[in-house]
C-alpha cells in the first residue's frame, strides 16, 4: 500500500518547477488572448454611435441622379418611427447589437452592392446597431442580436430573418406581395 501511495506523491522540487512553468504559460496565454479583445471593447465603447448613413458607409456620387437614389434608399438619419412612410415606402430594417457584428457588416455590404432594385421597389433601408440608444424602432420590433425586417407599404411585417439576405432575395420577397403585384400590373397597363 505504501509503494502505491508513494508512486503518486510528487517529487517536491520537480513538482514546484512544473507548477510554476504551467502557471507562467497560462498567464502568458491568458494575457495574449484577452488583451486584444479588451482593447477592442474599450475602443468600441468610446466611439459615438454613427448615423444611419455612416452605418451604410455611403459613397456619394458626383452624379445627382445616383446621389438622389442613394439618399432615397439610405437616408442619413434614423427616424423615431416608420409610420410616416406608410403607403409611400417599403422599409428594410437591419438591427444588430454592435456595428462590428459580422452579420450586420455582411448585410450592409449586400444592400450597398446593388441598391437599384431597392430604389425601383420604393425601399428605404434603416440600420440600428446601437442597443444602448433604445430607439423606438427597437422597442417596437424587439431585436435580439442581428435581425433583418421587411415591412410592406401597408405597415405590416412581411419578413423577419436572423441572417443576412442579398438584394435579390429581398426583391423576390417584395415581388410576391399583393401590393407589389398590383404595382407591376399598373405599370404594364400604363406602358411604363
Amino acid at each position: 500500500m505504501s509503494q502505491i501511495a508513494s508512486s503518486f506523491r510528487p517529487n517536491g522540487a520537480a513538482w514546484i518547477k512544473s507548477c510554476v512553468r504551467s502557471c507562467a504559460l497560462a498567464a502568458l496565454i491568458g494575457a495574449f488572448l484577452t488583451a486584444p479583445w479588451a482593447a477592442s471593447a474599450q475602443d468600441a465603447a468610446a466611439e459615438p454611435a454613427p448615423t444611419n448613413a455612416a452605418r451604410m458607409d455611403v459613397n456619394w456620387s458626383q452624379d445627382p441622379d445616383i446621389a438622389a437614389m442613394w439618399e432615397d434608399v439610405f437616408p442619413a438619419d434614423l427616424p423615431d418611427t416608420i409610420d410616416g412612410l406608410k403607403w409611400r415606402k417599403r422599409v428594410v430594417l437591419v438591427f444588430s447589437d454592435s456595428p462590428f457584428n459580422p452579420l450586420f457588416d455582411q448585410q450592409i455590404k449586400a444592400l450597398r452592392a446593388d441598391p437599384t432594385p431597392l430604389a425601383e421597389r420604393d425601399v428605404v433601408v434603416l440600420a440600428d446597431a446601437d442597443p444602448a440608444g433604445q430607439s423606438a424602432l427597437r422597442d417596437r420590433f424587439h431585436p435580439r442580436g442581428f435581425m433583418l425586417v421587411l415591412i410592406g407599404k401597408d405597415g405590416q411585417i412581411k419578413l423577419r430573418k436572423p441572417l443576412p439576405w442579398d438584394v435579390r432575395e429581398i426583391s423576390r420577397a417584395i415581388d410576391k406581395t399583393p401590393l407589389r403585384q398590383q404595382e407591376l400590373r399598373d405599370q404594364r397597363q400604363s406602358g411604363g
